[in-house]
């Protein structure tokens, strides 16, 4: 079964989930010993090395889904996407709680990308051969 293209609101859809994956990864990287490390440290975790291995893990993992999204859509990024999102969303509810009433939203925002990455998933599904 021949798979169709890509709806234009597929491919927003999906533009605008790379965009959040790959500018986290750049804005993490450039606040790396600004917000990023202070974030970290406002959670107790105040090890150098231990930062820089959240730090740079998350960076990575931010920019390989960000990639997989962009270059290979499909169920299997899409899974990525939202387990990685669902592990980043835990461990900052553990560190910080209080993120979930920001008024900004932070991790209140994860709610509706987890919903956007399901619709994908099962989109996948139907048209998968």
């Amino acid at each position: 079964m021949d798979r169709h293209p890509p709806s234009p609101d597929t491919r927003w859809l999906r533009a605008s989930l790379v965009t959040v994956w790959l500018v986290t990864a750049l804005a993490s990287a450039i606040e790396f010993h600004g917000q990023s490390t202070a974030l970290l440290q406002q959670s107790g975790i105040t090890h150098g090395g231990l930062q820089a291995m959240l730090i740079g893990g998350g960076i990575a993992a931010d920019l390989a889904v960000g990639l997989a999204l962009w270059l290979r859509p499909g169920r299997a990024s899409y899974g990525a996407a939202l387990l990685l999102m669902a592990a980043m969303t835990a461990m900052a509810t553990l560190l910080q709680p209080a993120l979930w009433l920001h008024p900004l939203g932070p991790l209140l925002k994860n709610l509706p990308i987890a919903a956007l990455l399901v619709h994908l998933l099962r989109q996948e599904e139907k048209t998968a051969p």
